[in-house]
């Protein structure tokens, strides 16, 4: 008998799996909704011009090498970091209560802190509290931490919009002392973000209530355009005092998804337990990964810390974002002109990359294998696939689809 003849068989990925199926697929109207990833608008990948310029200037540089770094990281890329997302007068930096370990991306930050997070949180059975719906990979990484994972309100379903009452009376009845992982901004995968305002009531409860935030931000920048409006939350969290972390990726605003380059944040109430709140990310990360990968903290690292580079690097992630909001607008607009039956204003007034759509499983089943058109079950879209060569065709098969159901 087979040494692993007892291991069961892992329930399939959702996302890999569409991929896989849209990449067999040769149909010339295929449509790929499913990739988080930035397209333009011939649907191709873009590698941002200052990502371009970095790598220029990394391969001219006579120094250059390939050795190991060290086992936090980059250090131009962690302070690049943290300035980004906790501002570059932030108290919290200038107080020394900011620890940052360059991670595998911001699924590695995941890791690392759901890691810390079973060794010494407090009280040691608190429970991770993820929204309804997630980022499919949050439950898996925080199970196979070793947490109990329970969920929190977040969508309204009917409406497709934020159900903050829901949200914050389960904050209220969860115990005392809880981890709650709170989307910073472009939720995945409902693109449902709380106004200011509400993130002030989430802060009010939280506090009441003695929870932990653990913010995990794979967009800033990207969902509205601008770097600080879109680190809202967590500067506001960092103001109340709280302590907290942060998993920072920047897959998709500097386009750097197969460089893996991401950034653990730790905020401390004061810089005296740093040095044991960084001993143990360092090991953590030793123990799993030796050292972060080098190519894209550089690239990162140098966009973050060249001023002009930096200046173009905001004027690209606006582009991005406008391009979105100008595809969400149009699929709207284009939906609403058909007289597709229901509302859907809410694909227009959600933000970042997905959109929540409200199809049914049955519809894009439909919508898949007889149009072509890939998404994923719950009917979450990439509005980056989106452009003006598609949109018709996909309005179209959307319109078809919920009529005929």
């Amino acid at each position: 008998m087979s040494y692993f003849s007892t291991v069961p068989q892992a329930p399939p990925d959702g996302i890999l799996k569409l991929s896989v199926l849209s990449r067999a697929d040769s149909d010339p109207s295929k449509v790929d909704l499913g990739v988080g990833a930035y397209r333009d608008d011939n649907g191709k990948p873009w590698v941002l011009p200052v990502v371009r310029e970095a790598e220029r200037r990394l391969n001219e540089d006579p120094n250059y090498n390939h050795e190991y770094m060290g086992v936090g990281g980059l250090p131009a890329l962690t302070d690049g970091a943290q300035q980004l997302i906790f501002g570059s007068n932030s108290p919290a930096i200038g107080q020394g209560r900011v620890y940052t370990i360059q991670t595998i991306s911001g699924t590695g930050a995941n890791m690392v802190a759901a890691v810390f997070l079973k060794q010494f949180k407090r009280p040691a059975d608190a429970a991770v509290y993820i929204s309804k719906p997630t980022w499919g990979n949050h439950r898996s990484i925080f199970e196979t931490a070793g947490h109990e994972v329970r969920e929190y309100k977040y969508c309204n379903y009917k409406t497709l919009t934020l159900d903050i009452d829901g949200m914050l009376d389960d904050m209220r009845s969860a115990p005392e002392g809880q981890i709650f992982v709170l989307h910073a901004c472009a939720h995945n995968p409902t693109g449902i973000d709380p106004t200011e305002e509400q993130w002030q009531q989430i802060a009010d409860v939280m506090s009441e209530r003695g929870h932990f935030p653990f913010f995990d931000c794979a967009y800033q920048g990207f969902a509205t355009g601008d770097v600080d409006r879109d680190a809202y939350a967590i500067r506001l969290f960092v103001d109340r005092g709280f302590e907290l972390l942060v998993a920072e990726s920047f897959a998709k605003n500097m386009g750097l998804y197969g460089e893996r380059t991401g950034c653990l944040h730790a905020v401390c109430q004061s810089s005296d337990v740093i040095p044991q709140v960084s001993s143990q990310l360092n090991r953590l990360s030793r123990a799993t990964i030796s050292t972060a990968s080098a190519y894209g903290a550089k690239i990162a690292a140098t966009v973050l810390q060249d001023p002009r580079l930096y200046e173009e690097w905001l004027q690209s992630m606006q582009d991005m974002s406008q391009r979105i909001k100008t595809m969400r607008d149009a699929l709207r607009d284009k939906l609403v002109a058909l007289g597709t039956p229901g509302s859907w204003d809410h694909v227009s007034q959600q933000i970042g990359m997905f959109s929540f759509t409200g199809l049914s499983k049955l519809q894009v089943d439909t919508l898949r294998n007889q149009y072509h058109l890939y998404m994923t079950d719950d009917g979450r879209i990439s509005v980056a696939g989106l452009n003006s060569h598609n949109i018709d065709y996909v309005a179209q098969s959307i319109d078809a689809v919920v009529r005929s159901s």
